[in-house]
Parts: structure tokens; C-alpha cells; sequence
């Protein structure tokens, strides 16, 4: 988003100051101000809530969770962690976060279902078994059905390094949900709502000519040149 969409936003702000030591745009620290900064720059730009940190719990107060998390983590007797060549090849492999909490969690959960097995001694029909009995219970949604598959897959594939396995084991479909989209009320609603002209014209020209906002953004203005036009129109006489 350009900085001069920013600075209309900020205008529009009450008690909004610009201060010339720091050189930038400021307003009171208080919950409703924030309130009004989330509303105002909702799908426009991202907050940093280290500046209203008064009151606010900040992200540095929680602890940072990463893949040496799950190794120092204190576990009920008798549970089966994620072996250490499994979170080494995640970290390896530079895995996000978020891919990493999943295979480690489903494979956890896999390997405790089998704890009197041997990892190696688990056969391949006990995972048909497992994972046929998640895909027939409607708790688990197919997502969750495909993160358990590719956390185990992750273990004997990337891990010990065997050819790729399980190809007998089908994959849930996914599901085809159709996109969600608002009505001509609520459109007009929003270009009612709108006081900016400028932003007004914004949401008028993205629903008239169904642009992407990047799209939007990369629009250059038309400059006419009529020299050019009736250049153009005896050359299209000649031809």
C-alpha cells in the first residue's frame, strides 16, 4: 500500500500529531485509540503492538517456541517423544514452525498408539489400519488426515531415508468450497460508508472492473494526446 493511502488514513484519525523530533505521525496511547487503528488500517497495513506495550501483553513476555522446545519439554511417564533424528531433520531441512509442531504432534501421537511396537517393527498394514480408522471418524477433518499422513511418511522417507511408501493408503479428497463473496448491498453499504472520495473511487473502480489490488495499484493514469489519435486515424485512412 503507498505511503500516501497511509497518510490519508492518518488525517482522517481525531487527536492524530505529527512530531517533527521523531518525524512521524503519533496519537494518545489509549484502548480505544487502538481499537480505532486496527478498524482504520484493517487490510491496509500491519500494526506493531510493541508501541502500545502499556497495559498490553507483548509477544517477548510468551516463550519462544521452536523444534529445541519439544526436546526440553517435560513429558508424562511412560509417553513416547519424537525421536532426536526426527526434529534434527526438521531443523535441517529449515521447516516452518508451524509444518514442524504438526508432524511432530501427529507423529507422536502415531507412535504412541504403537508403544509396545518397535518403530521398525510397525508394518505398513498397521498404518492402513491407523490411518483408515482416522479418516472414518468424522472428528477429523481431511487436513487432519493429511498432516497425520505426511508426519509418518516424513519419518521413513526423509528421516530413515526408505523409497517413498504408503501409496496404497488414498487421500481424502478436498473439499471444493466455493469463494465467499459479498452482495451488491453490502458493496454499496461500503462505498456509502466511505468519506475519502479518493477511497471511494478505490472501491468503486475494484468491484466496477473486478481488479485484484495489485492490479489496482500498478494503474497508471491515461494521458491523452491527440497529435498521436489523428496520427493514428491516417494511417488506419491509408491503410
Amino acid at each position: 500500500m503507498s505511503d500516501k493511502v497511509i497518510e490519508s488514513l492518518i488525517k482522517q484519525m481525531p487527536d492524530a500529531k505529527w512530531s517533527k523530533a521523531f518525524r512521524m505521525a503519533y496519537v494518545p496511547n489509549t484502548k480505544g485509540r487502538l481499537h480505532q487503528l486496527f478498524r482504520t488500517f484493517q487490510g491496509v497495513a500491519w500494526i506493531n503492538l510493541n508501541s502500545f506495550s502499556q497495559g498490553y501483553r507483548r509477544q517477548g513476555d510468551n516463550p519462544i517456541l521452536t523444534v529445541d522446545w519439544f526436546r526440553k519439554r517435560e513429558l508424562p511417564e511412560g509417553y513416547r517423544r519424537c525421536p532426536e533424528e526426527y526434529l534434527q531433520k526438521l531443523e535441517t531441512k529449515q521447516y516452518a514452525l508451524n509444518t514442524a509442531k504438526a508432524y511432530i504432534y501427529h507423529f507422536e501421537k502415531f507412535i504412541n498408539h504403537f508403544k509396545k511396537v518397535e518403530l521398525l517393527g510397525i508394518q505398513e498394514e498397521d498404518i492402513l489400519q491407523y490411518m483408515n480408522a482416522i479418516a472414518v471418524d468424522s472428528n477429523y477433518s481431511k487436513s487432519y488426515q493429511n498432516q497425520a499422513l505426511n508426519s509418518i511418511k516424513f519419518y521413513y522417507e526423509m528421516v530413515l531415508g526408505m523409497p517413498n511408501r504408503f501409496y496404497s493408503i488414498d487421500r481424502p479428497r478436498k473439499d471444493k468450497k466455493l469463494p465467499v463473496v459479498i452482495s451488491k448491498e453490502e458493496v454499496k453499504r461500503m462505498i456509502d460508508l466511505t468519506g475519502n472520495i479518493k477511497h471511494k473511487c478505490i472501491i468503486m473502480l475494484l468491484y466496477s472492473a473486478g481488479l485484484r489490488r495489485k492490479e489496482l495499484l500498478t494503474l497508471k493514469p491515461f494521458r491523452h494526446r491527440q497529435q498521436t489519435n489523428v496520427y493514428l486515424c491516417q494511417e488506419c485512412q491509408r491503410q
